[in-house]
């Protein structure tokens, strides 16, 4: 009896490491309230979010990378800014919602709505930005092959949600994700580019400074008001 015990004991344990586990690989993959939708309901229903703000970056100087570097040595660069990245969403309460190639794109202000989503996405956008600038003075100092980054950020409404039934991933939809990523082609190496609907949100914020580009011609998006924001300080 006591054998049996001890063998229910074990394999309770064994189910109950190996639920958190994929608990945990759930949540790495999707936000906390649609993993928890999904699993109450078997899917999750896509919504709309009226105002969020969105990033994108893509890295100049990739594919000439991807010429002088072995595969896994890119890789091996790619995955140390990402990761960077990833940490510096966490901090300021960002959704990563997913890289393409050397493009990445994150939000703030959903799944669940709040009211700092641009100024959260600003200060990360910095952050970003620092942390290649820093990487390319070590890279240059060490004779290495350097990143250089775009940096470009939009605010406005999204649809937010996951398709299909497999590889589930949380993604975002609309005409916001469009200008967002024209904001990042149409920007300069170094300077994050944002919109005049992100710059209207956090014109008056302490510690930002900000420079008018005027009308930039926006591929497929016409002429639209352009700003580069720095850190004032």
């Amino acid at each position: 009896m006591a054998l049996f015990a001890g063998v229910f004991l074990t394999q309770r344990n064994r189910i109950g490491k190996e639920k958190k586990r994929s608990e945990e690989l759930l949540l790495n993959i999707l936000p906390e309230e649609v993993a928890e939708e999904l699993k109450d309901k078997g899917e999750a229903e896509a919504k709309l979010i009226d105002e969020v703000t969105v990033l994108f970056t893509d890295f100049k100087g990739f594919t000439a990378m991807s010429e002088t570097l072995s595969p896994k040595e890119l890789v091996k660069d790619l995955h140390e800014c990402f990761s960077a990245f990833d940490h510096i969403c966490q901090e300021h309460g960002l959704e990563k919602i997913k890289t393409i190639g050397d493009a990445y794109m994150a939000a703030g202000g959903l799944p669940t709505p709040n009211t700092t989503h641009a100024t959260d996405v600003i200060q990360a956008a910095l952050e970003m930005r620092d942390f290649i600038v820093e990487g390319k003075a070590r890279k240059l100092a060490a004779g290495l092959p350097y990143f250089e980054v775009r940096i470009g950020v939009h605010t406005g409404p999204v649809v937010a949600g996951i398709v299909g039934v497999k590889k589930f991933q949380y993604d975002i939809w609309g005409d916001t994700v469009n200008t967002a990523s024209r904001m990042e082609s149409s920007g300069d190496v170094g300077q994050v580019n944002i919109s005049e609907a992100t710059y209207a949100l956090v014109k008056d914020q302490a510690g930002l400074a900000f420079t008018p580009r005027g009308k930039v011609q926006a591929k497929g998006k016409g002429e639209l008001e352009m700003y580069f924001v720095s850190a004032n300080g």
